[in-house]
């Protein structure tokens, strides 16, 4: 194991808060459940700083990281939404870009080739809008708010909502572009 192996390491760490995450919040434990999301969100701008600051990157590393994003904001959603805190509808869409995205991935990596993994400026907005929720809905079951929350819930709700559907688009339309750039490219050498 060398110095470059932390930011890894670091993710790592994150994929192993989501089960003590998940218990905590699901057993009312409300302030826990805060404080794991947080120390789990901090974890992940330690391990991009270290990964861009010293040049610790890896490919390994640009795959675990999103997974380990991913997991913890899809058990949150999928855990707030069957504690009826955040609406099913709305993981529905949450899951449904995620899917659509990862989809789009494996299919350009058989049928294009490799690519390297670099999120787009909307979907980092669409992650902070569902971090944000993900937040306001924990500390509002921790003051004992009625589910689904008062006004402010319900525009992060919506604000989630349009940036997953728009940052989806976004997505769907920049790599289906460039899947067929890449596919003429490929057409035009086999010539």
């Amino acid at each position: 194991m060398t110095r470059r192996d932390i930011p890894n390491l670091i993710t790592l760490l994150r994929i192993f808060l989501v089960p003590p995450f998940l218990y905590s919040l699901l057993n009312g434990y409300y302030l826990t459940a805060l404080a794991l999301f947080f120390v789990a969100g901090a974890s992940d701008g330690l391990d991009g700083f270290l990964a861009k600051r010293y040049d610790w990157g890896s490919r390994f590393g640009s795959i675990l990281d999103p997974i380990a994003d991913k997991l913890l904001m899809v058990a949150a959603f999928l855990t707030l939404t069957w504690m009826g805190r955040i609406p099913l509808w709305l993981t529905i869409v949450v899951l449904g870009r995620d899917v659509l995205i990862v989809a789009g991935a494996v299919a350009y990596h058989f049928w294009i080739g490799q690519y390297q993994l670099a999120p787009a400026s909307l979907s980092k907005f669409n992650t902070m809008a569902q971090i944000v929720l993900v937040l306001a809905v924990i500390i509002s079951a921790a003051n004992g708010s009625p589910p689904l929350g008062g006004l402010v819930t319900q525009w992060l709700i919506y604000l989630t909502f349009a940036t997953t559907v728009v940052s989806g688009i976004h997505y769907t339309g920049l790599w289906g572009r460039r899947a067929i750039m890449a596919r003429r490219a490929m057409s035009s050498t086999d010539q």
